[in-house]
């Protein structure tokens, strides 16, 4: 144990040279409540010990509506109070937590978040906010150059639980650490700015330099570079803006010296950078080569085809039964015989023509592709309603968003009524005054219409769920033009609890029931378990004729949760994915997101979502957008409107990546096409930039000599023999390989 403590101390202290910061990326862990658990000198060493970045049920505890406790244990420097110019307080920052807390300083509460259960103000949930408390830096409590405990009750009322976003952190500030530095992006006469905001949060005044540059994070070279006067009232603040060209690479830093005691921050920002070259204004044709449709089931699909209107549409060998709309491209009508109808589409505008063969197969599978398009969950969440739904889907088609193949346009949780209508028939809430119209529309501008509900009596929302109502349901889907059903899990657990059968079956037979009736109906509905990858899912979801399924909990937009969900939970799930059949890591968290009627900028930086993106299409995973299309930027719209990218994961051949390379903070992996060659994104999880020599790893991807590669967000071709790669922290470099 001394030898424990020794060498934590040593590494604390060699940390203190570069900064007066402790971190914790890990913390001793115990599910259940002792106010004895709070103290310094209680044992601890039998806890199990957690991540701090990841929630407590993605690391194995699963209850809810229970407490947990978390240890943080530590050598508090002496050096950090000599070396701060304040010696006034430590402050400790704590991320996230799901969902409310109180934080204990070796036994002395030094604040909480949120309600938990046992006050007089009752539960209250506080999941989203940051956690930052303070204690005095002369405080009774405080032991300098020993050990001390930061102890944190944490109750869970519903998810995963615990602790996440960034790593717990303490310190003790200098004067400078008063100036707050933030940034963002904004748009003046048409040139992108930087805008970055200074204010002083102590009640002294900050005096200082500024110097801002511009650097190429994979040259390192710096581009540009000022400096300027800093000067601050108490409380006082101001901003400066930088132009960038977001065509170029660059992360922005910004020093600060305080111009007294010569202590400096140093900040960093990567602005937004668009990959993705502009589309030509000659028509190209984006879809899938495949569709899937049921013998008699409506075919809806509308040709994806960007460049300069207007244009004109028309398919070549349009079998019978089939009528296309020659102004926006709308393929309908319906093949009542089995069998493979090949068919070429056609775009046409003043700038010239594309065609392309295209396939539809009428038998039993549909979905032959992952569905693209829009949920409205990630967005709106419980505060959706008709006319925002009608906005967005409006936004897909005059954005652009619909000539790349996004056509879903889903209704999530909160349409439904407290009642159901006398009959038993489900009802709507007066946010949505008429579901049929709605999909009437919808598919008459060649969308298609997506709704949610749970095999439980009540939804995650609670409202009202299918629970012995399935036929009904079923049979109202239908006479609406219903085209996905996405049925959610959550509350049918109330009723698996209570029978107590934990066996597979269990977890099957709601989704069983639901599928016997949705199949009875005379139209293709895609159908979406929505179960967060309990009993295996993947291995059972083919047997209830299921589209797609869930892997996972719910993503959020942070690193962590991208991470775990994406890079944890898919590895091994590459079997059991395939043409009507796909592993679903949950919706795309880019653009605005909120989850209700605050929205803010995803949270993942341009790197992490290049990350996302890629990740997504070599997991042949269901893109579902989850932000507001009406405010969507170019940077976005260049994220996911890059045809090369979405060619990935619409693949006819419907293989899933494998991760045949993980070597430390590298990762590789492969996708197989169907047209011989090979998707490989290589991905770096660390936080720092790496270069990666591809050629090191041939013999682990089965490469002998590389015939072609093409860098498929840049749409350019690379040379076969450098294959030595910038690999930013959190980021990836894409490519198409033929071998």
């Amino acid at each position: 144990m001394r030898k424990e403590i020794l060498a934590i101390l040593l590494l604390f202290i060699t940390s203190m040279t570069y900064a007066q910061v402790l971190t914790f990326d890990k913390a001793k862990f115990k599910m259940g409540d002792n106010p004895e658990w709070k103290n310094a000198d209680f044992d601890d060493s039998s806890w199990k010990t957690l991540k701090t970045t990841m929630k407590w049920g993605e690391q194995g505890p699963t209850k809810t509506n229970t407490y947990g406790w978390y240890r943080l244990k530590f050598i508090l420097p002496q050096a950090m109070l000599d070396n701060s110019d304040l010696k006034q307080a430590i402050n400790i920052y704590l991320g996230k937590i799901d969902d409310a807390d109180e934080a204990f300083f070796n036994g002395v509460r030094i604040g909480g978040t949120g309600s938990l259960p046992d006050s007089p103000q009752g539960y209250k949930e506080a999941f989203d906010v940051e956690r930052e408390y303070s204690i005095p830096a002369k405080h009774k409590a405080v032991k300098w150059g020993k050990e001390n405990v930061i102890a944190v009750r944490v109750y869970n009322g519903g998810g995963d639980g615990g602790m996440y976003f960034r790593a717990p952190k303490l310190n003790v500030p200098n004067k400078v650490d008063g100036l707050k530095i933030t940034f963002g992006e904004t748009q003046v006469k048409g040139k992108d700015v930087c805008k970055i905001q200074f204010k002083n949060v102590f009640n002294f005044a900050q005096k200082g330099t500024l110097q801002i540059n511009m650097v190429n994070p994979e040259t390192r070279k710096v581009l540009s570079q000022q400096q300027r006067k800093l000067a601050l009232k108490p409380n006082g603040q101001s901003a400066i803006a930088v132009f960038y060209n977001p065509h170029n690479y660059v992360r922005i830093q910004c020093v600060y010296t305080d111009a007294k005691s010569k202590k400096s921050i140093t900040r960093h920002y990567a602005p937004k950078y668009i990959l993705t070259p502009i589309a030509p204004a000659t028509p190209r044709i984006n879809s899938a080569a495949v569709m899937g449709v049921r013998p008699g089931s409506p075919v809806i699909f509308r040709i994806p085809a960007s460049g300069d209107r207007p244009m004109k549409f028309s398919v070549k060998n349009l079998p019978a039964g089939l009528s296309v709309n020659a102004e926006n491209g709308v393929i309908s009508g319906s093949l009542k015989e089995r069998g493979e109808y090949k068919l070429t589409l056609v775009a046409e505008n003043s700038k010239g023509k594309d065609e392309k063969d295209f396939s539809i197969h009428v038998g039993h599978q549909i979905a032959l592709t992952p569905p693209m398009g829009w949920n409205s969950w990630n967005c709106w969440g419980t505060s959706v309603s008709q006319e925002k739904v009608m906005a967005s889907a409006k936004a897909l088609i005059d954005r652009g968003l619909a000539d790349y193949g996004y056509n879903y346009i889903n209704v999530d949780d909160a349409w439904e009524a407290e009642q159901r209508n006398a009959d038993g028939t489900i009802a709507v809430n007066e946010k949505f005054p008429n579901m049929k119209g709605l999909g009437d529309w919808l598919h008459n501008n060649g969308l298609r219409f997506g709704i949610y509900s749970s095999p439980g009596d009540l939804t995650c929302g609670h409202y009202l769920g299918s629970l012995d109502h399935e036929e009904q349901d079923a049979k109202t889907y239908n006479e609406w033009g219903v085209d996905y059903l996405k049925y959610d899990w959550c509350g049918y657990s109330r009723k698996f609890d209570a029978d107590g059968d934990l066996s597979v079956a269990a977890y099957v037979r709601p989704y069983l029931k639901m599928q016997e009736y949705l199949r009875a109906q005379p139209r293709d509905i895609f159908y979406s378990l929505c179960q967060y990858g309990m009993a295996d899912v993947w291995k059972w979801g083919h047997a209830v004729d299921a589209n797609s399924w869930r892997t996972t909990g719910d993503i959020t937009d942070t690193w962590q949760s991208l991470y775990y969900i994406g890079f944890v939970r898919q590895a091994e799930l590459y079997p059991y994915a395939g043409p009507g059949h796909w592993n679903d890591p949950d919706m795309l968290v880019v653009g605005k997101v909120g989850w209700g009627p605050k929205l803010h900028d995803t949270r993942l930086t341009p790197d992490e979502q290049y990350t996302h993106i890629s990740l997504w299409t070599l997991l042949a995973a269901n893109m579902l957008m989850g932000g507001d299309l009406s405010q969507m930027d170019d940077f976005t719209f260049g994220l996911l409107c890059n045809n090369e990218v979405n060619a990935i994961n619409q693949d006819a051949l419907g293989k899933q990546a494998k991760r045949d390379v993980l070597d430390g903070d590298i990762q590789i992996w492969q996708r197989p096409l169907a047209d011989g060659c090979h998707a490989i994104g290589i991905f770096n999880v660390g936080s720092e930039d790496a270069r990666v020599d591809l050629s090191k790893y041939f013999g682990q991807l089965g490469i002998r000599q590389l015939q072609s590669v093409r860098d498929l967000w840049q749409q350019k071709d690379l040379s076969t023999t450098d294959t030595n790669y910038f690999v930013p922290t959190h980021g990836v470099k894409y490519i198409k390989v033929r071998y």
